[in-house]
């Protein structure tokens, strides 16, 4: 049968020790079977369910998240290598967005009249029915919580296919669902091995009983998705990769720009689509910029992900650092200059660590980068920096638009100027004089290779549903 699992097992790894962490048995094709079965006889159930329900399920959901708050970041730290401090952030977003879709989601989802011949007219927001998602590992909780509950509060079912090496935290989202009250089969995760996932992603998508999906991840990903999901006729949101510009303009606060650019690309050992890529200078200001982020590169603690005191974890996979190093090598051949770090590290026993076994590589920083380089081009999913250096508010425009892709884009500067430079700038989203990040207020998303479609907000949440337009003569 299309997509009957051929591999029984998944196996977790500690990318920061290699050891073994988990073996979970995969979902065959009867356990696929049942978990469509589950989740669509839930979504023509709680679609009915009363808006004020559905969202008493959400505090109930971000309020286990607080109680568990420590014990969900050690299983993000153990699966990913995401430094603890940063997975407790992670868990207490997760919590604030079921909190602010709870407190909004009656004004996001309320009848919306609009004037017309007609006696009265308006558009209604209705569920769809099951949404699948495929997510990522980097964001194991964030990246479900924030689909989770604008599919929820719509009114849908959710069915996660997660990434592999996640594969506990995407069982503990299963039964912190559970655990909050919701009804059998509302929120299910399928156990997929890393062998079976396209074809099990294709057998979910073309079922009838499935209405949308949705994709955080890589280009490939959702290329192949979307193409299964245009085919059926079905609704697809693809939140894909980025390789976000941050310009610093030549009246730029130099030293906020550059402490604030160590955070933007160093977060999640630059393991995120939204993670600031290149770093596009003024020429008059960018000798000053680049030392002052060198400094501030070099304050970076790479070690054990579990202890407070640690700001870069190691990367998640084996190959995910052979490929960030062969960015590096590639980029360096091509004439980028080396300024900092640009290895792996085999072992941190400095810090009583035998990481033989981790993944661990240097905060790298490249300068001199141009266009057709390798770390200009490629999304560089690791903790390396490139910075090239504009001539001009036009040439950085151009630098900056370089790109395929088009996530988020950070632009500083006089607050005025830099407005106005990145208005010019595709991108989903603009941030001026300070960092790209996700807000449940505010849409998400991207144009290009970025993807398209949006998350979080009153957007986010109608993704998720038929605008149904209703007259009354």
């Amino acid at each position: 049968m299309t997509g009957t699992p051929t591999v029984s097992h998944v196996v977790t790894r500690n990318p920061a020790t290699g050891e073994v962490l988990a073996t979970y048995a995969a979902h065959d094709s009867a356990g696929v079977e049942q978990a469509l079965e589950e989740t669509y006889a839930a979504a023509q159930v709680w679609r009915e369910v009363p808006l004020e329900d559905r969202l008493a399920l959400l505090r109930g959901v971000g309020k286990l998240l607080t109680e568990r708050r420590e014990t969900y970041a050690a299983l993000i730290t153990a699966e990913m290598g995401k430094p603890i401090t940063e997975a407790l952030g992670e868990i207490d977003k997760c919590a604030w967005n079921c909190e602010i879709v709870a407190d909004l989601a009656p004004e996001w989802l309320a009848d919306h009249e609009v004037v017309s011949a007609a006696s009265r007219s308006w558009l209604s927001y209705e569920p769809l029915g099951v949404v699948f998602a495929v997510m990522p590992w980097n964001f194991p909780f964030w990246q479900v919580l924030r689909f989770a509950c604008a599919a929820l509060s719509a009114g849908n079912a959710a069915l996660l296919k997660h990434s592999p090496d996640v594969t506990g935290a995407a069982l503990a989202m299963e039964q912190l669902f559970a655990d909050a009250g919701a009804p059998k089969g509302l929120f299910r995760s399928l156990v997929v091995a890393a062998e079976d996932v396209a074809a099990v992603s294709r057998r979910v998508v073309e079922d009838p009983r499935i209405a949308a999906i949705t994709l955080t991840g890589s280009e490939r990903a959702g290329s192949s998705l979307a193409a299964i999901a245009g085919a059926a006729i079905k609704k697809s949101v693809l939140e894909l990769g980025g390789s976000d510009p941050f310009v610093v303009l030549a009246d730029a606060d130099v030293p906020a720009a550059a402490a604030t650019a160590v955070r933007a690309r160093f977060n999640n050992a630059g393991q995120s689509c939204v993670c600031a890529k290149r770093f596009i200078v003024h020429q008059d200001i960018a000798e000053e910029f680049v030392r002052r982020f060198v400094e501030g590169v070099a304050q970076l603690r790479v070690g054990d992900p579990t202890d407070a005191a640690t700001t870069i974890g190691p990367m998640a996979r084996a190959d995910l650092r052979m490929s960030i190093l062969r960015q590096i090598e590639a980029s360096v051949a091509q004439g980028a200059r080396l300024v900092a770090g640009g290895h792996a590290i085999d072992a941190l026993d400095d810090d009583g660590l035998d990481n033989d076994g981790g993944c661990f590589v240097e905060p790298t920083v490249l300068d001199e980068v141009r266009p057709g380089m390798t770390a200009f081009v490629e999304e560089t999913f690791g903790p390396v920096a490139a910075i090239a250096r504009a001539r001009d508010d036009e040439h950085a425009v151009e630098l900056a638009n370089a790109t395929t892709f088009g996530l988020g884009a950070s632009v500083w500067g006089e607050s005025a100027h830099a407005l106005a430079v990145g208005r010019r700038i595709r991108s989903g989203a603009l941030f001026v004089n300070t960092m790209v990040a996700s807000d449940p207020r505010l849409p998400f998303g991207g144009i290009g290779r970025s993807g398209y479609g949006r998350e979080l907000s009153a957007e986010g949440v109608r993704e998720f549903t038929n605008v149904r337009t209703m007259v009354v003569a």
